[in-house]
């Protein structure tokens, strides 16, 4: 009896201890099994928005937090690679690979969504060509994910006289090239109405479900740290790994991120930095260089741009191409899980 009761005594201290350790915004942990006695969520005690929390780092209090992921996804089903002629990774119609960026995509969103329940998503396709079948294949995609969406269909002669192409002798790429960057410049002019977070997704990126949640953890975090807004790219780029250029590493939620000055034209930002680059990044749309993304390199030697390791994303490009299959992820499988 007398060991029954001091047990009952131990429990009542053990709750009166959590509670005051809440009051006090101390977490507590379980060493026996790593459990946050404190916390709602046991093995993850961060809250979006609010706190980070990092064992053995300690907490990082969120001042930047994020209210609305706008994504804005490129896609053009009848063109398969711009300017080559290879063949991606499995082989499929270039249609395969845009569904199943965009079921990723879904996945990815309603993930995020209930780890981070106080922040808006919307989707905005913006199409250059694709044949009707797929745009309605596209529309019956996102109207099933109950999603919030909307799709436009370009009009490439609206951008015809602004775009400069470098001549190449081949009408066919040109054209591709055109149509491209029409994407682009519309894709920019779209933030101006939007408020928070935008991310620009070409139609090759296929996410993993926790990429989305973990991308904005970590501008969270990172521009918190840095008192400043940032880019963040969803792909651990194998080219990268061929320069000898230093980099920084810091911790998200559940991956490393390193700061890199290169990427492609898959990338996370704020509509704030949109603003202060907003005529350089108009200019990528306009004016075609070599490499294509020079301008949004230079605004990464200003800013500070995070890559994830391992990736969040599978680039699906040819097999052999150093800016395509991220190193130490399972393509196969992130392939698979999201076919129609």
């Amino acid at each position: 009896m007398r060991q029954l009761n001091n047990t009952k005594k131990k429990g009542i201290f053990k709750k009166l201890f959590v509670k005051l350790s809440r009051l006090l915004g101390y977490e507590l942990i379980d060493q026996a099994d790593m459990s946050f006695v404190t916390s709602k969520n046991l093995k993850n005690p961060s809250i979006s928005g609010r706190k980070s929390i990092t064992l053995p780092l300690g907490e990082v209090k969120i001042t930047r937090k994020v209210q609305n992921f706008d994504i804005i996804l490129k896609t053009c089903t009848s063109v398969n690679l711009v300017s080559q002629n290879k063949k991606r990774i499995f082989e499929q119609p270039k249609s395969e690979y845009t569904m199943r960026t965009i079921n990723s995509l879904i996945k990815s969103i309603k993930k995020a969504s209930k780890d981070k329940s106080n922040i808006i998503f919307n989707i905005t396709i913006i199409d250059a060509g694709s044949p009707d079948e797929d745009i309605a294949k596209i529309e019956n995609i996102l109207k099933n994910s109950q999603l919030k969406f909307n799709i436009i269909c370009l009009n490439l002669n609206d951008y015809s006289q602004r775009i400069k192409v470098i001549k190449r002798n081949n009408s066919q790429i040109e054209n591709n090239m055109k149509s491209t960057m029409a994407s682009i410049i519309k894709s920019f002019e779209l933030t101006k109405n939007l408020d928070d977070l935008v991310y620009f997704v070409e139609d090759d990126y296929i996410h993993d479900d926790e990429s989305i949640s973990e991308m904005i953890s970590a501008y969270e975090k990172f521009s918190t740290i840095l008192k400043d807004e940032i880019f963040i790219v969803p792909v651990d780029y194998p080219y990268l790994y061929q320069k000898n250029q230093s980099t920084n590493v810091l911790i998200g939620q559940k991956n490393h991120w390193r700061s890199v000055k290169e990427s492609l034209l898959t990338f996370l930002t704020s509509k704030k930095m949109i603003n202060k680059y907003y005529s350089d990044l108009i200019k990528m749309g306009e004016i075609e260089h070599e490499p294509y993304e020079t301008i949004l390199h230079s605004i990464y030697d200003k800013e500070n741009c995070f890559s994830p390791i391992p990736s969040l994303a599978l680039h699906c490009t040819n097999v052999n191409s150093v800016f395509g299959l991220s190193p130490n992820i399972n393509a196969k499988d992130l392939w698979e899980i999201n076919k129609n």
